[in-house]
């Protein structure tokens, strides 16, 4: 009978989201056998070299690492198959060629944050929360050439809360889809056994697609056009990070120029133009009251505390 270590499991994946299923992998007793990672980038004033979040985890238990520049690299694909991998798991990592996804016996599977088929992309969390929908969720699913479309292993959701941030978002669904990495794994160690493959499902192309592409600072700007709901969830969907920001505001507004780059954290709906100790904003409906934000090279601080300072100031 077949059990955790008849398994050799190549894992692929770089940040805090995917470090958190190879942890659950490793810790659950799964044959973890290498680790994939993007190559070390500089960082901070010092610029010295980072290490992924993957990296500094399978560091710590002894794991090897590959850390490739190219994923057709001669010399990376031979040691990649030097590890025999039975299966190979992809989180939160990068568009992979068929010689990689196609190379074990098992296939690879992805765990994608989002109910597929909707948000196929580098940002579902991010989209799924600027869009205002009332839930989420992970899904397991086998690579195929296009990308985030493969036949559906496991799925769950979880509801998004009216004022829950992108970053609350991604920390539930981080610790909820290691879970289902796990549990997908079992049910392909089951299969395994019986001689069987692994049951799974085709995504359902005939619904309305929404797409999570990539967020650039463009995305992240503030429209104070648009209704105020739909600001309120630009602004939470970008909370903690990348964070959205302003660029423009209505000219005649008293803070125009100071807030001007200022990145914004926190807002709330209102219909007063004026309060005190808050910053008001006009939008298509209403008004946005901004209650967290940050201006350029100032730590982050809430509404009263900066006009505080500029009632000082002045």
């Amino acid at each position: 009978m077949l059990n955790k270590q008849s398994i050799r499991i190549v894992y692929l994946g770089t940040p805090d989201f995917a470090a958190e299923s190879l942890r659950a992998l490793v810790e659950g007793g799964y044959n973890v056998v290498a680790v994939v990672t993007m190559p070390d980038k500089p960082a901070g004033r010092g610029h010295q070299l980072q290490f992924s979040a993957v990296k500094q985890y399978a560091l710590s238990v002894g794991l090897p690492v590959l850390q490739p520049e190219r994923l057709k690299d001669e010399h990376f694909l031979a040691e990649l198959k030097s590890y025999n991998a039975d299966l190979q798991i992809v989180v939160a990592f990068r568009m992979l060629p068929e010689v990689v996804w196609n190379m074990p016996r098992l296939g690879t599977f992805n765990l994608h944050a989002s109910l597929l088929p909707q948000y196929r992309g580098a940002a579902p969390i991010n989209w799924a929360v600027m869009n205002g929908d009332h839930e989420t969720g992970a899904t397991t699913f086998m690579l195929q050439h296009e990308i985030d479309t493969g036949n559906i292993i496991l799925q769950e959701r979880i509801a998004i809360a009216p004022d829950e941030n992108v970053g609350s978002v991604h920390d539930r669904l981080m610790t909820m889809g290691a879970g289902l990495v796990t549990r997908t794994v079992d049910a392909i160690i089951e299969a395994e056994d019986k001689g069987v493959a692994i049951t799974t499902f085709p995504q359902d192309n005939t619904l309305q697609l929404r797409p999570a592409p990539k967020i650039f600072k463009d995305t992240c700007v503030i429209d104070f056009s648009r209704p105020a709901e739909q600001i309120r969830n630009h602004v939470r969907g970008l909370s903690p990070y990348p964070a959205a920001w302003i660029n423009n505001m209505p000219a005649n507004h008293p803070l125009c120029n100071v807030l001007k780059g200022a990145k914004v954290y926190k807002v709330a709906v209102t219909q007063m133009a004026e309060q005190k100790g808050h910053i008001i904003v006009p939008c298509a409906d209403g008004y946005i009251d901004i209650l967290e934000l940050q201006l350029p090279g100032k730590k982050r601080m809430d509404a009263a505390a900066l006009l505080n300072g500029i009632r000082i100031n002045n």
